[in-house]
């Protein structure tokens, strides 16, 4: 009788991609929970908005560039009224922006100096960070990182965003890697999702110190 053996195939890791808001920086939920109890609306309304037609509303528009801020402003509030509720684009727009979390932010600075490393994020450009005469944005700081990281893959930028699969593979050609070779760092698990299909190791960032001790284990590093 022949025996089997199970033989663990080890990955070699040579990129770390990670997202900006809700994993660099605290999540923008908690923010939208703060102004929907404010007004006193359900919890989750504004991310059940931006859930409907995700890959054509109002928000997958701005985070894509095809919006400006007063055109996304409009339409988002459009949104909302057809959804029942009255709610304002730039008070939600402000809601985005976030407190750096130290500890990630120092794995940022760790990883860069050992592994390929990116900042992937959707966001968009306020036209107060647009230079007319360039015909480009005005670069983010990202919370003292973006010259850390060996590349800033921003969805207003670029045209695509996660969970597009082209945003990754564009991430990853910037980066030198491989699917395969690579861990996806994000709060969301359907930016997660086709990560993984691709190949990716993904870590679902819930808890932010358990997901960088997760991280820590695959890399063979202290974070």
């Amino acid at each position: 009788m022949t025996s089997l053996m199970t033989r663990t195939i080890t990955r070699v890791y040579r990129a770390v991609l990670f997202d900006f808001g809700g994993v660099i920086t605290t999540s923008p939920f908690d923010a939208f929970a703060e102004y929907e109890r404010r007004l006193g609306v359900s919890v989750g309304t504004i991310r059940s908005i931006n859930a409907r037609g995700s890959d054509d509303n109002a928000w997958a528009r701005l985070e894509r560039g095809e919006l400006d801020v007063p055109a996304f402003v409009d339409a988002f509030e459009s949104e909302a009224h057809a959804a029942g509720v009255e709610l304002s684009g730039e008070e939600v727009l402000a809601c985005l922006a976030g407190r750096p979390r130290p500890r990630v932010v120092e794995a940022v600075r760790r990883c860069a100096g050992r592994f390929a490393t990116a900042i992937v994020t959707n966001n968009f450009r306020p036209a107060a960070d647009v230079d007319p005469a360039a015909g480009a944005g005005a670069p983010f700081d990202f919370a003292g990182l973006a010259d850390v990281v060996d590349a800033v893959v921003e969805s207003s930028v670029e045209g695509v965003r996660k969970p597009e699969p082209s945003f990754y593979r564009l991430a990853l050609a910037r980066l030198g890697a491989e699917p395969e070779q690579a861990v996806l760092l994000d709060d969301l698990g359907v930016n997660l999702k086709p990560a993984r299909a691709m190949g990716m190791t993904t870590i679902k960032v819930e808890d932010p110190d358990r997901a960088l001790d997760e991280l820590a284990s695959l890399l063979g590093i202290e974070l």
